[in-house]
């Protein structure tokens, strides 16, 4: 055999092999994904991650609130204005798609069709109206705090919004607390 008869022959086997190794990579798993779409589903999946929890601490917070107006219906014009920027804080966070975010009360009755979810256990509440208000500026301080710790982990725009919900808990304790003096 000459040295092009050789060099035919290995150059065929090559084009053999790889087509065999490429029909066996694009089986069932189909043809692999680039490195950055893979990294983009990933930081998409962090990032929805993020955004669950702080929606549901954002939701702790407002459930909180309207533990403490049922409790206490006298606080109603302290309260009441802050309450309504968690819930706002609630949608923003969540883009909106997080569903209702007004009180228990004022949702409306499940149809009959509609399966039982588990009512949360409820939020333990002071006797005390000062006491009562003291663990929910309590409550506003640790709800901004996870805010501001999730900042490091959130993309930018994310991260501005997660930094305004955490100053905004951090104003509403002060008015809780050292407010009330003034």
């Amino acid at each position: 055999m000459t040295t092009t008869g050789r060099r035919a022959l290995l150059a065929a086997g090559a084009a053999a092999g790889a087509t065999a190794l490429v029909g066996c990579t694009s089986g069932a798993e189909g043809p692999r994904r680039p490195s950055a779409e893979r990294e983009a589903e990933r930081v998409a999946r962090a990032e929805a991650a993020l955004r669950a929890r702080s929606v549901t601490v954002a939701r702790g917070l407002l459930e909180r609130y309207d533990a403490v107006l049922a409790a206490h219906p006298s606080l109603a014009p302290r309260l009441t204005p802050l309450r309504r920027s968690v819930a706002a804080h609630v949608k923003a966070l969540g883009e909106g798609g997080t569903g209702p975010v007004e009180p228990a009360a004022a949702s409306p009755k499940p149809s009959a069709s509609a399966r039982p979810t588990p009512s949360p256990a409820p939020v333990p509440v002071a006797a005390d109206p000062a006491t009562a208000l003291k663990e929910l500026a309590a409550a506003e301080r640790t709800s901004s705090d996870g805010h501001a710790d999730a900042l490091l982990a959130a993309p930018p725009e994310y991260a501005r919004l997660l930094a305004s919900v955490a100053a905004s808990g951090a104003v509403h304790a002060y008015l809780l607390t050292e407010g009330a003096r003034a």
